[in-house]
């Protein structure tokens, strides 16, 4: 059963999931696989379908790749901040702090979480240039996105997280992933939400992110 939602409602209330995630309720394995067959229908550079979703739900190997998640966040180094991002994560106070609230609680029960899906595609961009970048990331990341959508019509709430990345080759071979050939291209906690009462997030003015034409200089 999905939720009675309009396309804009859908598109403007996936959030990132971390607080209201439910770690006691099992997710049907059907659920999973009907997100999945609605992720492989997102458009896709050249035709060529080279994404795949690694699902982990076994009690062993959930907790392993919960430990990965734990000890990459350990290691990972933050971005580089410039005075635009600093600009943008302060216009709306409090939400910068909200959303680091959030990634703690999940951190703290990240061995709760009862599925882990981690898309992966073919082809890796460590030294690719920007067309071939553009073209592998423009195919996996609509299908996670699509795959995100589903979840949350059907009551699940998901966050895109890139913990893997500091120790994506040892998560590789947890999994099984020929790492040389695949990349993981995120960590997505999956659980039924608690509520789905989702509302749109507080977001810049579009006049900061609109150009008509040509980029206008000066916009955040």
């Amino acid at each position: 059963m999905t939720l009675d939602l309009t396309p804009d409602q859908l598109l403007s209330t996936t959030r990132a999931v971390r607080r209201r995630l439910d770690f006691d309720r099992p997710v049907p394995r059907e659920l999973i696989e009907e997100c999945v067959d609605l992720a492989v229908q997102a458009p896709t550079g050249r035709n060529r379908q080279r994404w795949h979703f690694v699902v982990v739900t076994e009690d062993v190997q959930r907790h392993a790749v919960a430990d990965l998640f734990l000890r990459a966040l350990s290691v990972a180094q933050g971005q580089r901040l410039t005075a635009r991002d600093t600009w943008r994560m302060g216009y709306h106070p409090g939400s910068t702090e909200r959303v680091f609230d959030g990634l703690r609680h999940l951190a703290a029960n990240i061995h709760r979480v009862p599925v882990f899906v981690i898309p992966a595609v073919e082809g890796r961009t460590d030294r690719a240039n920007v067309a071939e970048q553009a073209g592998t990331w423009g195919s996996i990341l609509p299908a996670v996105w699509s795959f995100m959508l589903a979840a949350r019509a059907r009551g699940l709430g998901t966050t895109w997280t890139t913990a893997q990345a500091p120790l994506e080759r040892e998560l590789a071979g947890v999994l099984g992933v020929p790492y040389d050939e695949v990349m993981l291209a995120a960590f997505i906690p999956l659980a039924y939400s608690i509520g789905t009462d989702f509302r749109p997030a507080p977001r810049i003015p579009r006049e900061h992110v609109l150009h008509w034409d040509q980029w206008k200089q000066g916009r955040s």
